[in-house]
């Protein structure tokens, strides 16, 4: 660590308030704050809290004020419906500005929940923008999610206005949003007043009702509307991730800290200036969307990239590198799950070598945890640092990285490296006791959180308290276990709970196990995540049927997989289901799903003494090799 980054670091641990405080004048606020950090409620921190601010000025008109207005804000490039648009700060601003009037005259008033279920188009980034100008508080609900997922989040959220569009596509399919959004309407107990609907063209949908009204329509008579003054520690928005109980947690943003982290964060981890291009191939459904497709890059005055595509298919394993010659993009986020299917598809490159990528000087990976191969392949190809950093929702921010805008560090692959300034992380063992350099542990971050992290959780305090801040008292449990290194590097080994992590998303065993037993002939089930090249985790079902059942288990295993996809979505990758004669517990009822899964990664693991029948596990290694999840 050299003397610039132990500095800033330091600085950032042993004095939080100056550091922040001098990162906040970097922000546009109606009224600077004075009061930097109150402490006097742990765990309920509050960063800036007499200052006065509005994310979608900080967004858009803060840099047209500077005369910046005719630079290109956000780039849109759909290579499945061959749709492309820019637009420049000051376009960008008069669209948002006049929506943001239509939501005003639908009724929707400051602190109000807004849902976005949209695919991946400039009008998702317009209402995000739009809620954040009147003080709306949005709830983007990715588009993969069925009904009942949708619901949960309406019923949640009490949101008063719900904004879709009338599809949205994958390779080689189209997906219906109408059904889904009538669907989660029809079953949620809180009742939404007004549904408006962006007709994609050659593609709309049919408005049913009084309540349903389309984009167009909603903007016809609209007046541009002005930011109004918010109070740092209101809320921007309401992010849901999956819980262990199978309840969405309610992941909460204020927006003074949210600006001010996130613009820092453009600059000091991806070393991104105004006049550069930022992309970030992820969906505004997910927390990598929220803080680095619209609001980081935005608020830092760069031009960034909305992708409607996918790393392979649309149209090949080169759609990538075609993206960052036409655009000249300079840096880049994604998750490695994308990198293995371009390998997986273009393993020598070939399909690199036929782009300009010169002014490509980094990609970066976070979602789960690159694989030193991966990003060894990567390097040899691109020939530029490709950095694996570490964070999670509940941050909204890297947690540990490679800040390239401080200064270059040293590579260790398969480290997340070294903690970003405001992080004060610890490894901690289960007994409390603090763990020796290379010693596995529990991952924990001491108070209070940087700003721009979880103040709470929507209308769940105790939540937020019991869930994160209980075990390790004055730290946040990040649920992440591994260990730090002598030179304070961060090796990220595998999560805590039994939330998986499929692809870069993370999903609740918990969620997927209530919907398999809720299948008329199964008595008890379990949901494990394994290790998959592509997609790191990927989860498996294991189900034991109820007494005299005597249907095809190939049939009970198909209607399990459909049942998962119909309730949680195709997000969830449940493609495998298993018909089994029991499951290993401990002797007080509980199932060893941490067997399982070592049984199916061939790991070691230890006879845990509270077994109930230690034969049972050779009976499950069977079943795996049957079914071709273990090879023999």
């Amino acid at each position: 660590m050299s003397d610039k980054f132990k500095g800033i670091y330091d600085k950032s641990i042993k004095n939080p308030e100056e550091f922040w405080q001098e990162a906040s004048n970097e922000i546009f606020w109606f009224k600077k704050p004075t009061k930097i950090l109150n402490k006097s409620n742990p765990p309920f921190y509050k960063w800036f809290e007499d200052g006065i601010t509005n994310t979608c000025y900080n967004a858009l008109d803060v840099h047209i004020d500077q005369g910046r207005g005719k630079n290109i804000a956000l780039i849109f490039d759909s290579p499945i419906t061959g749709n492309k648009s820019q637009f420049t700060f000051e376009e960008l601003r008069s669209k948002v500005s006049i929506f943001a009037g239509a939501l005003r005259a639908q009724g929707v008033n400051k602190g109000e929940r807004v849902i976005i279920y949209m695919p991946m188009i400039p009008e998702a980034v317009i209402a995000m923008l739009a809620c954040g100008r009147i003080g709306a508080i949005h709830s983007v609900v990715f588009g993969g999610f069925a009904s009942s997922e949708l619901a949960s989040r309406i019923n949640d959220s009490k949101a008063k206005i719900l904004i879709t569009a009338s599809c949205g596509f994958e390779p080689g399919r189209k997906i219906e949003y109408k059904p889904l959004v009538d669907q989660a309407i029809k079953i949620a107990s809180h009742k939404i007043d007004k549904v408006i609907l962006f007709q994609r063209k050659g593609h709309e949908a049919k408005l049913n009702s009084l309540n349903e009204i389309s984009w167009d329509q909603a903007i016809s008579n609209a007046q541009q509307v002005d930011c109004v003054e918010m109070n740092s520690n209101e809320f921007s928005y309401i992010l849901y991730t999956s819980g262990t109980t199978g309840i969405p947690k309610g992941i909460v943003r204020d927006i003074g800290g949210h600006i001010v982290a996130l613009k820092w964060t453009m600059k000091n981890i991806y070393n991104i200036n105004s006049d550069d291009v930022w992309w970030s191939a992820s969906d505004i459904g997910w927390i990598v969307g929220h803080s680095y497709i619209v609001y980081a890059p935005l608020f830092k005055g760069c031009t960034t990239l909305l992708y409607e595509g996918k790393p392979v298919g649309t149209p090949d394993a080169g759609a990538f590198w075609k993206i960052i010659e036409n655009y000249k993009v300079k840096s880049m986020f994604t998750a490695p799950t994308a990198l293995r299917a371009i390998k997986k598809e273009d393993p020598e490159g070939k399909l690199l070598r036929k782009y300009d990528l010169s002014k490509f000087k980094s990609l970066f990976l976070a979602g789960e945890r690159a694989d030193p191969d991966t990003i060894k392949w990567a390097e040899n190809l691109l020939n530029v640092p490709i950095i694996d950093h570490w964070w999670q929702t509940e941050t909204g921010w890297a947690i540990s990285s490679n800040c390239t805008g401080i200064e270059m560090m040293k590579t260790k692959y398969g480290s997340a490296y070294k903690a970003v300034p405001g992080y004060d992380v610890k490894i901690i063992k289960p007994n409390k006791i603090a763990a020796k350099p290379n010693e596995m542990g529990d991952i924990v971050v001491k108070l209070p959180l940087p700003p721009g992290t979880f103040p709470t959780l929507w209308n769940a305090d105790q939540r937020y308290r019991d869930n994160y801040m209980f075990n390790y008292q004055g730290y946040y449990e990040t649920y992440d276990s591994g260990y730090m290194d002598e030179d304070g590097y961060i090796w990220i080994m595998s999560r805590t709970d039994d939330v998986i992590n499929v692809a870069g998303h993370r999903l609740s065993t918990g969620a997927i196990e209530e919907v398999l037993s809720e299948h008329q002939s199964v008595a008890e089930c379990a949901v494990l995540g394994i290790s998959d090249k592509l997609k790191g985790q990927i989860p498996i079902g294991l189900v034991v049927l109820k007494a005299g059942v005597d249907k095809d288990h190939e049939t009970i295993s198909k209607e399990c997989v459909q049942m998962v996809r119909d309730k949680i979505g195709p997000v969830a990758a449940f493609k495998i289901t298993i018909v089994i004669k029991r499951l290993p517990k401990t002797r007080s009822g509980k199932i060893l799903r941490g067997i399982i899964r070592k049984i199916a990664d061939k790991e070691e693991y230890k006879m845990p003494a509270t077994i109930d029948d230690p034969a049972i596990l050779n009976e499950i290694k069977n079943d795996l090799i049957k079914n071709n999840i273990l090879k023999n």
